[in-house]
């Protein structure tokens, strides 16, 4: 994703996976990027201390996004990120 502009919708979203607790706890769904499922934050139980990162509770990834960072918690939306990063 380097090859993307800082200001591009993907790399934008990236950086709300990462010390991003409190949008976390004010979210109803989370979606992970990494396994791609969708599930209701109270499943995160798992941070990373030093920065308040979520781990998806699922694949144990640094790679959940929370409906209230004003992003599409979505199958296609998941599936869009996990291709931009991971493949």
């Amino acid at each position: 994703m380097s090859h993307l502009p800082d200001d591009h919708p993907l790399k934008l979203a990236h950086r709300r996976s990462i010390r991003h607790r409190a949008e976390i706890e004010a979210s109803r769904l989370c979606g992970c990027f990494f396994c791609e499922r969708i599930f209701v934050a109270p499943l995160i139980i798992d941070w990373i201390r030093e920065d308040d990162t979520a781990l998806c509770p699922f694949c144990g990834i640094v790679s959940v996004l929370g409906d209230a960072s004003g992003l599409p918690i979505t199958e296609d939306f998941l599936q869009e990120m996990r291709i931009a990063w991971f493949c």
